[in-house]
């Protein structure tokens, strides 16, 4: 059986973007974040976090670092009740010849392996055209861009819908 999955980028798109985010007390998640994830729920969607995290690689925080926060993060969801179905990350820096670096599709392809993911009935939403180039090589057609990170350059962008953050998402997915 396969799954349909809404996978999010992280910062800029689950929280603000502070750069190498690594300490609970500086999360702060994006207004809207947690109904628009009830939403995905209600209409059957899976939800996956796909980040990369070269804060580790560059020594400015750790992989438990990185774990501690994750895991309050994922609380503070459940809590919401919204089940995360996995968070994926590279701790690679980007000059490093990974392939699961956004823009590379090493995550998504290892979370659509793992849970039988089927990627056409998939979204990815983040801020970065690297993330729409990751879920586009992963085979991810339907993709947002939200406004709420990155700079983003829309008539350069691959991104089929754009967005000032994820609580305007009912817009687009209705399905």
């Amino acid at each position: 059986m396969t799954i349909k999955t809404i996978f999010l980028d992280r910062d800029g798109v689950i929280n603000q973007d502070i750069g190498y985010l690594h300490k609970i007390e500086d999360c702060n998640f994006i207004n809207g974040v947690f109904k628009a994830c009830k939403y995905f729920k209600s209409l059957g969607y899976q939800i996956v976090i796909v980040t990369n995290q070269s804060g580790i690689s560059r020594g400015y925080f750790s992989e438990k670092d990185f774990q501690i926060l994750t895991n309050w993060m994922t609380d503070q969801f459940e809590r919401n009740n919204i089940k995360i179905l996995d968070v994926f990350h590279c701790p690679h820096s980007p000059e490093s010849s990974c392939d699961c670096r956004k823009p590379n599709p090493g995550m998504l392809i290892s979370a659509k392996k793992k849970y039988g993911i089927d990627m056409d009935k998939s979204w990815m939403i983040g801020d970065s055209e690297r993330d729409i180039r990751a879920a586009n090589l992963a085979g991810i057609k339907k993709t947002i861009l939200v406004r709420s990170g990155h700079e983003v350059n829309e008539p350069e962008s691959n991104a089929m819908f754009f967005l000032d953050s994820i609580y305007q998402v009912n817009q687009i997915i209705i399905n």
